[in-house]
């Protein structure tokens, strides 16, 4: 009996403790709508963020919440998977506009470039961390493949110390843009015709002393685009690709080549 009785005493407390944590799950249940799990289904399930969404799920439950209602925002899964999240949502969709990745860098990565020889661990991260990389500009592509270890489709490689993406390789999904700790990879429209080769925020001055090819902030794209459609924020020259119709004049008129004219359609790059 010694054995007997807290044997029955511990079989009903978990008896117990069973009919409550049923009865709880039952009360206090959240409803899930089935619509999120068929949207789910319908996603690669890459999880990049670039429907703007922590991920597939995220993005499946502001689908399904009526929280957002643009079945095309994710361009790993293309078109497929917006028709399909049209269909389960009775929804006309829109056809997604690709998109891609490049590099708004266009240092040369020579050794006048840098400022130190780095010989810790090969990884951006951790090059950041020591005075902001080994390069002049600490704005720079620091060139030791985070980005390409994490790109889905190895379209990353790097050359002459820089990060160089193949357009037609790359699925758009941002994940090298999230990677990068200097956040200097764009992802655009692959429409775009027009990008700035550089992120450095400096005044003009400190510009050339790091790098040949770094906007320094004149202002001769900003006078001659006949749309106004370049800005400069923070001594930076920035496109609003809403209002760019590609003519190229800010390109011919850049006198140190930090703007670029692309074709990213075609994987080539113009000039």
């Amino acid at each position: 009996m010694e054995i007997i009785i807290p044997v029955i005493v511990l079989l009903a407390i978990g008896l117990l403790a069973a009919l409550l944590l049923t009865v709880a799950s039952a009360k206090f249940a959240v409803p899930e709508d089935e619509r999120a799990a068929e949207i789910r289904e319908c996603l690669p399930g890459a999880n990049c963020g670039s429907c703007g969404f922590s991920g597939c799920d995220g993005y499946a439950k502001a689908l399904s919440e009526g929280k957002c209602n643009k079945t095309n925002l994710c361009t790993p899964g293309g078109a497929d998977a917006a028709a399909k999240i049209s269909q389960i949502l009775g929804i006309e969709g829109e056809a997604p506009v690709p998109r891609v990745a490049y590099v708004a860098c266009g240092g040369s990565c020579s050794p006048e470039e840098r400022k130190y020889r780095y010989e810790g661990t090969a990884s951006c991260r951790g090059a950041n961390m020591l005075y902001n990389g080994d390069k002049k500009c600490t704005y720079a592509c620091l060139g030791y493949g985070d980005c390409a270890r994490v790109c889905p489709r190895g379209a990353i490689t790097l050359s002459d110390g820089t990060a160089h993406i193949d357009p037609t390789a790359c699925i758009g999904c941002g994940v090298c843009a999230a990677e990068c700790p200097n956040g200097i990879i764009h992802v655009v429209p692959v429409t775009v015709r027009i990008s700035v080769r550089c992120s450095n925020r400096d005044k003009g001055a400190a510009v050339r002393r790091a790098c040949t090819h770094g906007c320094i902030a004149c202002g001769k794209c900003v006078r001659t685009c006949e749309r106004g459609a370049i800005k400069l924020i923070d001594n930076l020259a920035v496109i609003d690709y809403s209002l760019c119709t590609a003519c190229g004049k800010c390109r011919e008129v850049c006198p140190v080549g930090a703007i670029e004219e692309e074709n990213f359609s075609c994987g080539m790059k113009i000039s």
